[in-house]
Formats: C-alpha cells, sequence, structure tokens
C-alpha cells in the first residue's frame, strides 16, 4: 500500500517502483474519493494526472533526467492560475471561468515535473479567517469535523493534514497559510513578499499577497520554495534576488540563534491560557540548547489589525472592481430600462459573497474624500513604523517568534455572526504581512483538547534560510 513521508522517500520508491507514479495518483485520487465530505476540492483532474503520471513513469523508465519535483502530487488553492482549467475564487462572481494561462509559480512546478491534482475550496476571494465564506460550501478540518480548518487556504491544509495531496500552494494576505497551517497541524510557509511571482494569482491585496506552501516536512517546503522562487517579466513586483538553494543550505547551518519574542504576545488576555504556557516551557527549551531568547516590548500588537485592514480593503475595493459583470464573470439578467450602473450594481450583489462586500464597502469607505487622511494614510504611517520597528530588531536578533494563532480550530459557525472576533483571529499573523517579512508556523503541539497547534517564527527580508534551518531545529526538538 502506497504512503507518502517526504519527497526524497517518494523518489526513492519511484526509482524502485516503473509504475510508481501511477500508483502515487491513483492512492490520492482515492483518498479524495473517500474523504469528499471535508469538501477540500472544487475540482479534481483525474483524468489528466492519471496521463501526467503515465508519461512521467515512461520518461523514467527511458533513463531521460526526472526534475526536483517528479511526480510530486501537488493541489492548488482556487485562486492560483492553471491554464485551461476553471478556477472561480470559490466565488460565484467567477464560476465556470476559465484561465487562459498558468501562474509563473504553476509553470515552475510542471517543469520540475510535478503532477497537479485539482484546485482547493478556500474563502471567497481569499478573505477570511475560516473556510466558511465559500459560495461552494464550508470546507471542514479533518482532525474534527465539526470544525473549521481556518483560512483563507483552507481547502489547500486540509489536502495535506487529511493526505489528499503531498503538497499544496495557497495564498497569504495577512495569516491565510500559516492560520490554516496552525489548525490543521501542518507546515505553513510564507516567504518574503515578491519571493515568489504573483503572475496568475487572483489579487486581494496586491502589497500583501504572496503565495504560500503547505507540506509536512520543512525538506519538501524548502524544495518547493526554491524550485517556484525567483524573478518574473511579468511581475514587477518579483525580486531579482539570488534564490539560494534552500533545500541544501538548511542542512549545512549549526549554529546558535538570537531570537526574540514580543512580551504584549505571550501576555495578550486573548491568548488561550494553555498556549502562552506551552510556547514559554518552550522557550525555555530553546534557552537550554543554547540559543538566546529574549523578550522585546512591541506596544503597537493592538494597532496591527486594525492597520492590516484598513490597507487590505482598501486594495480590495480598487482590486475587485473588474469584476463588473462586463468582460467576464457572472452577469446579472437586466429588466427593462435598466443602464450600466443597473447591471454593475445587479452582477456584483448577486455574485459576491457576504464577507467580499463588507470589505468591498469597508475599502471603499477609507478611500473616500472625506476619510482618506483620517484612514488609509494613518494606517499607511503605522505601516512604516513597524517596518523601521522591524529593521531594529533584525539587527540584534536573528528570529521572532510568536503564537501563530490566539485559540486552537473553533467550531464551524462559532465566529460567523461576529466579523470583529473572527478579524482578531489574525493578530499574530498580519504583521510579517505588513512589513514583507518571511514567516512559517510550525505544528509543534497539541492542547488538551486534542487539537493540534504551532509555532510562528518570523526572520529578516530574504533570509528563509534561517527560517527553514530554525524551524526544522525545532521541529527535531519535538521528536
Amino acid at each position: 500500500m502506497f504512503s507518502f513521508n517526504s519527497i526524497k522517500e517518494y523518489h526513492a520508491f519511484l526509482a524502485a517502483n516503473p509504475t510508481g507514479c501511477s500508483i502515487a495518483v491513483d492512492h490520492y485520487l482515492s483518498k479524495i474519493k473517500e474523504r469528499a465530505q471535508l469538501n477540500a476540492f472544487l475540482e479534481v483532474y483525474a483524468d489528466e494526472a492519471k496521463k501526467r503520471a503515465a508519461e512521467l513513469d515512461a520518461d523514467r523508465s527511458t533513463g531521460k533526467k526526472i526534475g526536483n519535483l517528479h511526480g510530486v502530487v501537488i493541489s492548488l488553492k482556487d485562486v492560483i492560475c492553471f491554464k485551461d482549467h476553471k478556477i472561480s475564487a470559490s466565488s460565484h462572481i467567477l464560476e465556470n471561468f476559465t484561465s487562459i494561462y498558468s501562474a509563473t509559480a504553476v509553470e515552475k512546478l510542471l517543469a520540475e515535473g510535478a503532477i497537479i491534482i485539482g484546485r482547493n475550496n478556500c474563502d471567497e476571494f481569499a478573505m477570511g479567517s475560516s473556510s466558511e465564506n465559500s459560495a461552494f460550501g464550508v470546507v471542514r478540518n479533518a482532525v474534527d469535523e465539526s470544525r473549521v480548518p481556518g483560512g483563507s487556504s483552507g481547502g489547500s491544509a486540509v489536502s495535506v493534514q487529511a493526505g489528499l495531496s503531498m503538497i499544496s500552494l495557497g495564498s497569504d494576505t495577512g495569516g491565510s497559510v500559516r492560520q490554516p497551517a496552525d489548525f490543521c497541524g501542518v507546515i505553513g510557509v510564507k516567504p518574503t513578499y515578491g519571493r515568489i511571482s504573483r503572475y496568475g494569482l487572483i489579487a486581494y491585496a496586491s502589497s500583501f499577497d504572496q503565495i504560500g506552501i503547505f507540506a509536512n516536512t520543512i525538506d519538501d517546503a524548502a524544495l518547493v520554495l526554491e524550485t517556484i522562487s525567483g524573478p518574473d517579466d511579468f511581475d514587477s513586483t518579483a525580486s531579482e534576488q539570488n534564490v539560494p538553494s534552500y533545500s541544501t543550505l538548511i542542512d549545512q547551518e549549526k549554529k546558535k540563534y538570537r531570537i526574540a519574542y514580543f512580551k504584549q504576545a505571550l501576555e495578550h488576555p486573548g491568548l488561550d491560557k494553555e498556549m502562552a504556557s506551552t510556547i514559554q516551557t518552550l522557550i525555555q527549551t530553546l534557552q537550554k540548547e543554547g540559543h538566546i531568547v529574549e523578550a522585546v516590548n512591541f506596544d503597537l500588537l493592538n494597532y496591527i489589525v486594525p492597520t492590516y485592514y484598513i490597507l487590505t480593503t482598501a486594495e480590495a475595493s480598487s482590486n475587485l472592481s473588474r469584476f463588473d459583470g462586463v468582460k467576464y464573470g457572472h452577469r446579472a439578467l437586466l429588466e427593462k430600462g435598466d443602464g450600466l450602473t443597473e447591471l454593475y450594481k445587479k452582477s456584483r450583489s448577486e455574485g459576491f459573497g457576504k464577507e467580499v462586500q463588507r470589505r468591498i464597502l469597508l475599502g471603499t469607505f477609507v478611500l473616500s474624500a472625506g476619510y482618506y487622511e483620517a484612514y488609509f494614510t494613518k494606517a499607511q504611517q503605522v505601516r512604516k513604523i513597524l517596518s523601521d520597528l522591524t529593521k531594529n530588531i533584525f539587527a540584534e536578533y536573528d528570529a521572532i517568534i510568536s503564537p501563530t494563532v490566539p485559540t486552537t480550530a473553533f467550531k464551524i459557525g462559532e465566529k460567523s455572526e461576529d466579523p470583529i472576533e473572527m478579524f482578531l483571529a489574525d493578530i499574530y499573523t498580519v504583521y510579517a504581512n505588513l512589513v514583507g517579512i518571511p514567516a512559517i508556523s510550525i505544528p509543534l503541539f497539541k492542547h488538551s483538547n486534542g487539537l493540534p497547534f504551532g509555532l510562528q517564527v518570523m526572520t529578516s527580508h530574504f533570509d528563509e534560510v534561517t527560517l527553514l534551518t530554525l524551524s526544522k531545529q525545532m521541529m527535531q526538538l519535538k521528536q
């Protein structure tokens, strides 16, 4: 019977099995069908995946050089374009829309031999922290199906958690990879802003969005990250910096680190007491291992969520204006006498869900003439202060650690009627997006309620080597 632990072990399996890719794809297709109630997938590319697997098996039999991700079965969040395949952002407004090109990240995966098995359900237009906002039903946590998997990349997290794919790509605007990774007990990486091209990623908030990776091991995450990172002529925000060989460098550096943690984060009244205590114990363990771990003041903690939501909703208001029912997407039926304005209103009212509508309205409000200075400009000023603070911290420390989330996965429907409480679930994750630094959630702990929870690690811009190396060391402490 097929089982997957890591890409390295899988490639050893392929070396000994001429039809190994086909065996793997059949296994995952069976698992997806078996756990369909999780609603992690909106569409499965069964025939295509089988054909691709057979071609890759044939390539190995002829001695053809194989790619770094040869035969690796990957799923995509439904905001990442894959040519000639549907993409909807889990929204009725894009239902049945077919992409005419592939995201740069997807092109790079395919070039290294990956198999794309399907597209994952998510919060509509990546707006949410629970994967309850999809137009196509809620995603369920595989550990406890009465609970949310986190959001917005909930389907991608569950895909890896439940063994429905080896790797999944999501997107992270304010924690949408790390928060569901925490709730589902898997690894979730958000690299530095610009490390991975955003070409082919449906935009929520362009100065925040970044494609991220779900995996079961740090080594797998590192290999995928080095594969899909790098400059891109189609994305002016993609960094020109050289991409390190993360998969080899993470095993070469055996140093002791200087690590900071935010005192206010661990003492925040919204943080589960058991989670706080567990992280304090880990800090003591790290200190015993020879790392320097020190508290630093972070007086701006209560400002980061309002700052984040002002800026992201403003950008969303602008980005989502293109979905108007004219060129593509849902178009409302008009009554006699209706004009263009009515077409816009009806199409967008019918096509967008309530959470997306809420954020568009918020963004339009903060950008309006009477409130621009009071809200948007002030939020940009806070963002600059946060960036300066971050530079000062990383002048003294190699990494920052914090909780990823304030609680373990909550019940489906528990916070649906309170958007403010839902927004506060992002209190620890949005900071990394505001300042553009890389961050990861690693699954280190289990709560007394039986649910997993993790630790967030953050490092300076483009220092994913330290991020992954330190994370791997901490994962080894768990063993």
